[in-house]
């Protein structure tokens, strides 16, 4: 009779340790809906971009596309169809004028959009930036791969693939602010750490695959014994390999070309060696915590949880790897 009692006991017990158990977990998700943590879906959030069609943007806006979902918050995919700073200022206007809950945008040009993105924010509307930064804008955070160091790991790579001699060139776009880090990474690194290199050409590829064929061209014909070439984003190395595929000569003796981003274009590029490396950025995290971001900043949540801190963190590293023949199949799209 006193073991049923006992049984009896441990169930009452038990029991007890699982409606306290429930209530602890009700009461914690109670928590996490009231501190904010799940919006609502006609809460919009805005990715503002250029050359909105081209492949680079995907990754980028698939991390803002599952953010949202994890949210429970919605997502518009917005920017200028080419690569336009004026058409991209009028792009944001309109957006702003529609008051949505926060803008994540790359910025075409480091100042031209300073003015329309500082009236975003003094609106009450909060932005950041990621890829490519607008460093005197009022923008909460800067999202995006550092770009100086990718710079540099470029030319450690060229100078790995170059055994470390020749000549070599940067084809870049100058007016936006990645593309300036990049070139300014690359020029250093060979100037202090590589004497037996020297870069000798740096071209205005303009962001598009055509001009950076033709600027490729002007170097090949100027610099006929050009080891390498450093394009900073990825039609321009789509366009520096045609230009030199054009050579007609042997893989071996081609100049080494360092491109940029992993769209489908560039692989297949890097893997039929036309093409000897890449520099993957983190693109999907770009996308992904720019929205975790505008989403702690419209509800008043402080990510650092220290007092007196930014509410979110000014810049973010998301990452960079170098692509090769050896590792292009892990980059394409599963």
């Amino acid at each position: 009779m006193k073991k049923i009692w006992i049984v009896y006991l441990l169930l009452i017990v038990f029991f007890l340790l699982y409606v306290l158990d429930y209530r602890s977990q009700s009461q914690l998700n109670e928590q996490w809906r009231t501190a904010g943590l799940r919006g609502e879906i006609d809460e919009k959030y805005v990715m503002v971009t250029f050359q909105m069609g081209i492949d680079y943007w995907k990754s980028s806006l698939k991390g803002f596309e599952d953010a949202a979902q994890a949210l429970n918050v919605s997502v518009e995919y917005r920017g200028s169809t080419q690569r336009d700073v004026h058409e991209q200022i009028t792009v944001l206007e309109q957006i702003i004028a529609k008051k949505p809950a926060g803008i994540a945008i790359s910025a075409i040009h480091p100042a031209d959009l300073t003015e329309t993105i500082n009236k975003a924010v003094d609106a009450g509307i909060p932005v950041v930036l990621f890829d490519s930064d607008a460093p005197g804008s009022k923008a909460y955070s800067f999202l995006g791969t550092n770009n100086y160091s990718s710079g540099v790991r470029a030319a450690q790579k060229m100078a790995e693939l170059t055994n470390g001699r020749g000549q070599v060139a940067v084809v870049t776009t100058p007016n936006q602010q990645n593309h300036q880090d990049r070139t300014d990474g690359f020029l250093a690194t060979i100037q202090k750490d590589y004497p037996e290199m020297k870069v000798v050409a740096v071209k205005n590829g303009k962001g598009d695959q055509i001009y950076s064929r033709q600027s490729t061209e002007e170097i090949l014909r100027d610099y006929p014994e050009i080891t390498g070439i450093f394009a900073t984003e990825a039609n321009g190395g789509i366009g520096v390999a045609e230009a030199v595929r054009e050579l007609n000569i042997g893989e071996g003796q081609r100049p080494k070309i360092i491109s940029f981003d992993t769209d489908k274009g560039t692989l297949d590029l890097v893997k039929s060696g036309d093409i000897s490396a890449t520099m993957a950025q983190g693109t999907w995290n770009m996308g992904y915590w720019s929205l975790h971001f505008l989403f702690s900043l419209g509800h008043d949540l402080n990510t650092a949880q220290i007092p007196g801190t930014p509410p979110v963190p000014e810049q973010v590293d998301t990452g960079i790897t170098v692509v090769t023949r050896h590792n292009v199949d892990d980059y394409y799209a599963k």
